[in-house]
């Protein structure tokens, strides 16, 4: 028996003004969505365990067999483990956005979901100036980059921006183990990404600027064994991003 899954991230999204106040799914026109929901069996199922966080990362553990309360460390150990970057025992990933920043406020968390190769070119700088011993930057997808920190803390409060949206930069910024190190990293990097030739193209092309990184979803990697390991089963993953690429 083979199997597909289809996960429509966020496909749901919010109902609007401009679609006669319907959301984009109930706008759209899906006829082999339709056949497939008339053909088959349609249910629900509950993805998040009660009192984890609703995101994409807890989700996905659940989707591929893998229960999110033994399991989950944070969303940036899944990331760096797609990205193949092997985590030591006490190395602490952290999802590094590129971010939009306006009169000190969090503008946008995509930078207007940035190129993927004017992203790398970013990160790449970011990493030649802000990169330690114990420190190091990786680029991954559009906006959604990586932290690694040998010898770091997870006992530091963050906030994804895409919750933040319009909000302070100040007010959201960490809180914990290590706060200071962390804010001036980013307080850094504003300095660093505003005047790059690759912002001041996207402001003169009415594009938002990826003028600022933002660190969360940090933690230690998780003890998962292989798809294989755990299921019986092989399988293969097709994403966009480095949640589950493999």
């Amino acid at each position: 028996m083979k199997y597909i899954l289809i996960v429509p991230d966020g496909m749901a999204d919010d109902q609007l003004d401009e679609l006669g106040g319907l959301s984009p799914m109930q706008a759209a026109k899906t006829p082999n969505m339709d056949a497939l929901a008339q053909a088959g069996c349609v249910g629900s199922v509950k993805t998040i365990p009660d009192g984890m966080p609703p995101g994409s990362d807890v989700a996905a553990l659940s989707i591929m067999g893998y229960d999110p309360a033994k399991y989950y460390t944070g969303r940036a150990p899944l990331e760096a483990a797609n990205q193949g970057i092997d985590l030591g025992p006490r190395d602490v990933a952290f999802r590094c956005n590129l971010i939009t920043t306006t009169d000190g406020n969090i503008a946008d968390y995509s930078a207007g979901e940035i190129k993927t190769s004017d992203a790398e070119i970013l990160m790449r700088m970011i990493a030649d100036k802000l990169n330690t011993r114990e420190i190091k930057f990786y680029p991954g997808v559009s906006y959604r980059h990586l932290m690694i920190w040998a010898g770091g803390s997870v006992d530091v409060s963050t906030t994804p921006p895409h919750n933040v949206m319009g909000q302070p930069v100040e007010k959201y910024l960490p809180v914990g183990d290590n706060e200071e190190k962390l804010r001036q990293m980013i307080w850094d990097s504003h300095e660093l990404l505003s005047g790059h030739e690759i912002n001041k193209r996207r402001v003169d092309a009415g594009k938002n600027p990826a003028n600022m990184i933002w660190l969360w979803g940090q933690g230690y990697a998780p003890a998962l064994s292989s798809f294989p390991l755990a299921h019986g089963v092989t399988g293969t993953v097709i994403s966009a991003v480095d949640l589950l690429r493999e």
